[in-house]
């Protein structure tokens, strides 16, 4: 695996994030087992590990490495496993399928399931709370994630969501839900790496913050397009859910094309934006492409 192999990193990566989470996850034998067990099930199911990857790529371009990092990597990604146990359920989008295997509420129960969201969300801050790291960057971390979870991030754009359905809404307003919903933890994901190198300097870090808020929202709307066009087989979860569902998208918004072209326009500002790093970015710029142009 060298720089010239980035699919060879990114498979470093996956497996980083899976030995973090193993470690830090509760054994299924211990009580309460059943719980246990379905963080176990959600959490280590496979998935493409994005948030995880940008947070790595991040630190290795910003010369942070070792434990805290997989201490952030691990948080995030329990994070984003939380939201896709408590999205899945029948109160939000009823799906039986979550990658290419029965959702948490089916495999398990509904009680179960939003138990074990719950506890993965705490469980992350603890993780964030026990990095080997300053207790300033600690604090940073914690509070950036928080923010992207809550009201103006993640929990935010899915109320937004759940709201809209069966009303039309502007490619504009599609967008300001997807920044919440998405993006916001993608930013994150980016930003905690960047709270572990206090003293980048702030040009440098914006840069990297747009690069985020580019890819974040870039990221929903190739969702979105799979979801209308994507193989049901290669995504592990059905299609046209959201059409069904009278769920707000970027292409129900906007068309199709248009909703192509804003993808490819958000991966040149992606791009743009971590220019200036030169040649120490290229996996966050392979990273950037492997997302605008995935099939699943």
């Amino acid at each position: 695996m060298t720089a010239a192999d980035p699919a060879g990193r990114l498979a470093a990566y996956q497996a980083r994030v899976e030995a973090a989470l193993e470690a830090r996850l509760p054994p299924a034998s211990e009580l309460p087992a059943r719980l246990h067990e379905a963080m176990r099930y959600s959490a280590l199911g496979g998935g493409k590990r994005v948030r995880p990857a940008l947070l790595y790529a991040t630190g290795e371009l910003l010369g942070v490495s070792g434990a805290p990092l997989d201490a952030a990597a691990a948080a995030v990604e329990m994070i984003h496993v939380y939201s896709l146990i408590h999205d899945d359920l029948p109160a939000m989008d009823d799906d039986d399928l979550r990658r290419g295997r029965l959702t948490c509420h089916r495999q398990f129960d509904e009680a179960t399931a939003i138990l074990a969201g719950d506890a993965l969300q705490v469980l992350a801050f603890a993780s964030l709370a026990e990095a080997a790291a300053g207790a300033a960057e600690r604090v940073a971390m914690i509070a950036l994630l928080a923010r992207a979870s809550g009201t103006q991030g993640m929990a935010g754009g899915q109320a937004i969501d759940l709201g809209a359905v069966g009303r039309t809404l502007s490619a504009a307003e599609v967008e300001q839900m997807h920044l919440r919903k998405t993006g916001a933890l993608i930013e994150a994901s980016v930003g905690l790496a960047a709270a572990l190198a206090p003293a980048l300097a702030p040009d440098r870090r914006e840069a990297l913050g747009r690069f985020a808020a580019a890819l974040g929202l870039a990221f929903q709307i190739v969702d979105d397009i799979l979801d209308v066009e994507g193989d049901p087989r290669l995504l592990g979860k059905t299609v046209g859910a959201d059409k069904a569902r009278g769920k707000p998208t970027y292409p129900a918004a906007a068309g199709m094309a248009a909703a192509r072209a804003r993808a490819t326009a958000l991966h040149a500002d992606a791009q743009a934006a971590i220019a200036p790093f030169g040649p120490p970015a290229a996996m966050l710029s392979w990273l950037a492409r492997y997302i605008v142009e995935r099939s699943s």
